[in-house]
This record gives structure tokens, sequence and C-alpha cells, in this order.
């Protein structure tokens, strides 16, 4: 009895071991899941440039701000700054691009730059991955006939979450790493 008790947890062991590292993330993948993080930030950089630009037509925007939801996980927040106040506020990321695309200005122009990662790539207790990149916004806002114009440039702090999902293909269950957006977090405002 002994004997396959010892034999039972052994095995247990041995089987919990191989599914555990089976979930680590080889230096390859890492940097495929990387790639594919910078890859969804540039994106989202994309989409509010065309949300916030008045050039675009409303069902356009309103077409781009559904692309752009896609990259987030449920519940995610964007930050939003101004040099005129220190408060920051947040809004669920719909709230924000309607908001972004409801802007009082005749022309916005919004670029991102200088995208890397600042924090790693760390295991959580549920499996999941989460690291940081940290983006430069620079936003300019005119309007023509106040003659109002704004400058800011904000740095942003998004996290990213990557975790391991399934789906279905031909009758065959195929495992992949997908990564999707956080909140993202303003971390400075200046001029």
């Amino acid at each position: 009895m002994n004997n396959k008790l010892i034999l039972f947890l052994g095995l247990f062991l041995s089987t919990t071991m191989v599914a555990l590292a089976q979930d680590n993330i080889s230096p390859a993948r890492k940097q495929a899941i990387d790639s594919l993080a910078l890859e969804k930030v540039k994106d989202l950089s994309k989409y509010i440039s065309i949300i916030g630009s008045k050039e675009t037509q409303f069902s356009e925007a309103n077409r781009v701000m559904d692309r752009a939801e896609e990259l987030f996980a449920p519940g995610a927040e964007m930050g939003v700054s101004s040099i005129n106040t220190q408060e920051i506020a947040y809004y669920k990321v719909r709230r924000y691009f309607e908001r972004l695309m409801a802007l009082n200005y005749d022309r916005v122009n919004i670029t991102w730059y200088d995208i890397q990662y600042i924090s790693d790539l760390e295991r959580q207790p549920d499996g999941r991955y989460v690291g940081v990149i940290t983006v430069y916004q620079r936003f300019e806002g005119t309007s023509i006939e106040t003659g109002m114009n704004y400058k800011d440039t904000t740095k942003k702090d998004i996290t990213i979450y990557v975790e391991k999902k399934q789906t279905q293909i031909a009758g065959r269950t195929i495992e992949f790493w997908d990564v999707m957006l956080g909140d993202v977090r303003v971390t400075e405002t200046s001029a």
C-alpha cells in the first residue's frame, strides 16, 4: 500500500512539474510575445491618432474605436492629464475614445514615441504574465476660431497581460499565448 501511495505521489508531482514547466515562456517565445505587445501598443497609437483627428468621419472613428477596444483586457482604464491641473482622470477605454473624438479643437495631432519595455514580464500566481511598456505622447490641439493652441507631452505606463488561451481549429484544441493591454497610467505631464 505504501509503495502504491509513493508511486502515485511521485507520478502526480512529476506530472504537475511538467505542466508547470510547459507554462513557462521560452526565450524565443518571450521575444515573440514582446514583439506582439509592442505591435499592439503601436496599433493603439495609430488608432488614437485616427480617433482624435478632426478629419476622421464619425462612422470611421466608431469602427476604429471598436478595433482599439479589442486590444484591451476587460475593465481597463486610460488616464488623462493636463498641464493646467495636477489632477489625473481615468476613464474606461470606450469612454476615453468618445471623449477624445469630442475634443473641442479644429485640429488635433497625437503622436507616440520612445515606446519601450520598462519592466520584464513577471509570472503572477494566476498563471498570467504582467509587464509594463512606457510611451511618450505628444498632444497638440488647435482652435482656429479662438486661436487657442494647447500642447503637452505625457509619459504613460501601459500594463501588459500575457496569458495562455485555447482555440478550436478543425476540431483540435490549440493553445497559444495572447497579449492584452491593461490600464494606461499617466506618470508625468509637461509642456
